[in-house]
């Protein structure tokens, strides 16, 4: 019976082990794929025009994983080096706090999550596991600690003079990459919109409001309601803005989107996605959302995934980027790859030449494939970073 008694236990010691050690990395991996698939011919006019460019991607999930920035991972769609082989000048780094159960881009409840589990799995500190406030902190902090021991090869982006001395020092032989926060839905805020401060000093400067389900700010495209902004929601708008934190219309549902155009008054962004004109999936912008980011003058990121662009062939990206470029003009076209979201593409990070060759492809000129590439982003991140001052605040809604 004992030796039985201990059997069991060493059996589940193994389980424990393999869960801790080995599941995080297993579940990232079976997540975060490159379908394989044959890439697409890159010449040597793009290979050329691609060294020159200042590439900022506005969306990426690789905090969510436990993975170090600076090692070279064989899994996943991007780390430091494979960000300096592809060009990046600026990634934008988001924060995932809650995803539900059974994630489907239909109808989701937000009773459930999924990334409790992962928290613990990852052996993250325990104020992470029950408070969503703190998954953003822990987030922030693997970003500072992993900036802190890159040696000068990634700088953080926090304001204008920051965002000015990474662009100078992109000029040097060693061409840092920078990165910047962001937040993929404001559940994080636990109710208390005085918790957007707590979020701005630990260096967030964009978010969206909802993500996979509807919360008390607003619908999410993915959620039961689907509603639009709450009055706490339109608040949330105005105190970003104050703040200098940019608006990502990215998963809100049409009527937040639509709300969220009427009540900027600074640029706004959708960081990642598609569009229904090129494919049909909800989750995509209308031409008449699209007219409406652009007349903020922002900048819609255009995603590398099946379901953003119904492909994962850089032609399908670019198609989608010509589809923007085409209707409102090429000042409001971006990169938003989504690389780490639980998503499968043709290419990682390393391989970005092969947007720059499809954008060729599709006919945009040299200019501007730089302003599609990273131009045009960085003129929203250039006013969107800059708090708005108001003479008057309205009250905080408990």
């Amino acid at each position: 019976m004992k030796k039985l008694v201990w059997g069991v236990i060493v059996l589940l010691l193994v389980a424990l082990v393999g869960f801790f050690a080995l599941g995080p990395g297993i579940v990232a991996r079976s997540m975060n794929k490159i379908d394989g698939q044959p890439l697409i011919p890159v010449s040597e006019r793009a290979k050329a025009l691609h060294k020159t460019l200042t590439i900022v991607d506005l969306h990426s999930d690789t905090l969510m994983w436990k993975r170090s920035l600076l090692s070279q991972n064989k899994g996943g769609h991007e780390d430091l080096g494979r960000l300096e082989q592809g060009n990046v000048a600026l990634q934008v780094f988001s924060s995932v706090t809650k995803t539900p159960k059974g994630q489907n881009y239909d109808a989701n409840g937000a009773d459930t999550d999924n990334i409790t589990l992962l928290t613990i799995a990852q052996l993250q500190p325990v104020r992470t596991w029950s408070s969503l406030l703190e998954r953003s902190l822990w987030h922030a902090e693997k970003l500072k600690r992993a900036v802190a021991k890159a040696g000068g090869r990634m700088e953080q982006v926090t304001d204008n003079d920051t965002l000015a001395k990474l662009l100078r020092d992109r000029t040097s032989a060693r061409k840092p990459v920078g990165t910047m926060l962001s937040i993929e839905g404001l559940q994080n805020l636990e109710g208390n919109l005085d918790n957007l401060n707590v979020l701005r000093r630990a260096g967030f400067r964009m978010a969206s409001l909802t993500h996979f389900f509807d919360n008390d700010l607003a619908g999410s495209m993915h959620g039961v309601k689907k509603g639009g902004l709450t009055p706490k929601g339109r608040q949330a708008v105005r105190r970003m803005e104050e703040l200098g934190m940019i608006v990502d219309v990215a998963h809100c549902s049409h009527a937040c989107v639509a709300d969220i155009l009427k009540e900027a008054r600074r640029p706004v962004v959708s960081s990642h996605g598609g569009v229904q004109a090129t494919c049909k999936v909800n989750r995509n912008l209308t031409d008449e959302e699209i007219r409406g980011v652009a007349k903020t003058g922002g900048v819609v990121g255009i995603g590398y995934w099946d379901a953003a662009v119904c492909g994962t062939s850089p032609r399908d990206t670019a198609r989608a980027m010509k589809h923007v470029r085409d209707l409102v003009g090429i000042d409001y076209v971006a990169l938003g790859s989504d690389y780490d979201g639980a998503t499968t593409v043709r290419f990682d990070t390393s391989q970005l030449t092969q947007v720059t060759q499809a954008l060729l492809d599709e006919g945009f000129t040299d200019d501007e494939v730089r302003k599609a590439m990273g131009e045009n982003a960085l003129r929203v991140l250039r006013v969107g970073l800059e708090p708005l001052r108001m003479s008057v605040s309205a009250p905080l809604v408990p």
